[in-house]
């Protein structure tokens, strides 16, 4: 079992910038791959970053591509995510999750099997 925590969720103007954490305890492996993902009211979870903590590996979503940045420190068992540029379609609940999908789909919510909890990332225009 992994669990997650997430936290650095909050509200900001448009332009501005936070930084998530996604704290994992238990049996945490360096075989592992942390996603980032996001769901707004009414839409579908939707990837947003992924990297792989054995090399470091990342995968963005176009959508942010260039705004965001996610990084890892595995001697905390922690992976950030960096979100700059913010923009009102920023707004969602922010989720990390742990798998082990291959490089091709790192993008898929079904290739994660630990979730955490959510933090709220609200942009106010």
């Amino acid at each position: 079992q992994v669990q997650l925590v997430e936290s650095g969720g909050g509200l900001v103007q448009a332009g501005g910038s936070l930084k998530l954490s996604c704290a994992a305890s238990g049996s945490t492996s360096s075989s592992h791959t942390v996603g980032w993902f996001r769901q707004a009211p009414g839409n579908e979870r939707e990837f947003v970053a992924a990297i792989r903590r054995s090399s470091g590996a990342t995968v963005y979503a176009d959508s942010v591509k260039g705004r965001f940045t996610i990084s890892r420190d595995n001697a905390k068992n922690t992976v950030y995510l960096e979100m700059n540029s913010l923009t009102p379609e920023d707004t969602a609940l922010y989720y990390c999750a742990v798998g082990q999908p291959i490089l091709s789909a790192m993008r898929r919510s079904d290739m994660y099997y630990y979730w955490g909890q959510g933090t709220q990332v609200t942009v106010s225009s």
